[in-house]
């Protein structure tokens, strides 16, 4: 059995696509498991960036599998804009399956998704408003429509007409809203949707299953990172869904003895996107050196990331919640020429030492971190192919991100193309 969950270790943004992209040359399925358009990867290959939000990054490699699991929430005007974009640029996706009991967003989720960001004022959330939020909360109410309704005409026009009475009620009487949406155009834009989309839709669950018993190798991939989970994450500062390793047997029909191992992707440095305490931000020109080199703007929204030192406390944290096996550490080649580096150790806390991470955000933002200082390295290493070809520097940096977050790194990125990937120990 080769099972592997990829998570992100951090705040997302990790680097996730990327990680996917190039172990997906090893396996013969490919599995989104949660979350939604909200969060973005990034793959380049072959000179050619390719910006995935729904599919599935192992859809670049024509022989996969590409599944899109019923943990995540499908807005199908993106997926099809992203189908169309992907066959421009040469890349079949004959090989997608999308999950039937996958939840749709509608224009309605977007809009009450703005109108509550905007009614919290100055305790918003950050959210990209692209409905996601509302989507899992009408899943949880039991009032969503899945893939299997959207492509069944009787059951759209059944459902929509009774839940967008109910949502323009929502939005007109609850936020004083003006938007109000017309029932038949709605039918119309969303059964030309399921029109095109009908032939993708499969049983997730089966597909998983029976690849694993056949002894396939299968990568299960998640969106966002452990820090924006909705139980274990910064909440309320968090996603909508469950980005940790455990979501993948939610969100694909799975059960946890089918999963072997799990990776946890991190940054060399840490980022994150929105509001909330975030203890190792650099708040200078050093800040604003590594987003730039890093390119730290986000892939759905373009906003600025936050930058910041290595946080042990938090890789820690996210190798206990996620039962991490390895680590695959990117952007390493974006500390090239600092003469300094850091790694957060643990948190001062009026005065005295914690080093496990705290649930309330008041005593997170009120912690200071403790820093252990390393040498940096000056040597270009975009092009080493080798581990043991980088600066002796960067090795130990590599190995003291190793001892402080208790799991060894399995993967290094030097750069954002597939070439530019080390491998320290084999993972399927």
């Amino acid at each position: 059995m080769s099972t592997v969950v990829l998570v992100g270790a951090q705040w997302g943004d990790e680097g996730k696509g990327k990680v996917t992209d190039f172990l997906a040359r090893q396996a013969q399925m490919i599995v989104r498991y949660q979350g939604g358009n909200n969060a973005g990867h990034t793959v380049v290959a072959d000179g050619q960036t390719y910006k995935l939000h729904l599919i599935p990054s192992g859809i670049l490699y024509a022989d996969k599998q590409c599944l899109i699991g019923n943990g995540v929430v499908i807005d199908p005007g993106v997926l099809l804009s992203e189908l169309d974009t992907l066959e421009k640029q040469g890349v079949s996706t004959a090989n997608l399956r999308i999950s039937p009991r996958a939840h749709v967003i509608f224009p309605y989720h977007k809009s009450i998704d703005m109108v509550e960001e905007e009614s919290k004022g100055s305790r918003k959330i950050g959210t990209t408003c692209r409905g996601i939020g509302p989507t899992y909360t009408d899943k949880a109410s039991r009032v969503g429509l899945r893939m299997t309704e959207l492509i069944d005409p009787e059951e759209l026009a059944e459902k929509l007409r009774y839940t967008l009475e109910s949502k323009n009620n929502i939005l007109s009487r609850l936020y004083g809203a003006g938007e109000s949406f017309d029932y038949q155009q709605v039918l119309e834009q969303y059964s030309g949707y399921a029109d095109r989309l009908r032939d993708y839709v499969a049983d997730v669950s089966v597909l998983v299953n029976d690849a694993i018993d056949r002894g396939d190798k299968v990568l299960f991939e998640g969106a966002q990172g452990t820090l924006l989970d909705l139980d274990h994450g910064t909440y309320p500062y968090v996603t909508s869904s469950h980005p940790i390793a455990a979501a993948a047997c939610l969100g694909a029909g799975l059960g946890p003895t089918k999963i072997k191992t799990v990776v946890g992707v991190a940054k060399a440095y840490i980022t994150r996107v929105g509001e909330g305490p975030f203890p190792t931000e650099l708040h200078d020109d050093l800040g604003d050196l590594i987003r730039e080199r890093g390119c730290e703007f986000g892939t759905t929204t373009g906003r600025p990331r936050r930058c910041g030192w290595y946080d042990a406390v938090i890789a820690r944290y996210a190798a206990r919640i996620n039962g991490l096996t390895y680590l695959a550490v990117t952007k390493l080649d974006v500390l090239t020429g600092l003469e300094t580096l850091k790694i957060c150790t643990g948190y001062r806390y009026k005065g005295e030492i914690i080093n496990d991470f705290p649930a309330s955000l008041k005593m997170l933002a009120q912690c200071e971190p403790v820093y252990r200082e390393f040498p940096g390295w000056q040597e270009d290493i975009s092009s080493v192919t080798d581990y043991n070809d980088l600066p002796r520097a960067a090795r130990d940096y590599l190995k003291h991100l190793e001892e402080l977050s208790g799991v060894p790194v399995a993967i290094v990125g030097v750069g954002p193309g597939r070439d530019q990937t080390l491998v320290l120990k084999e993972i399927f």
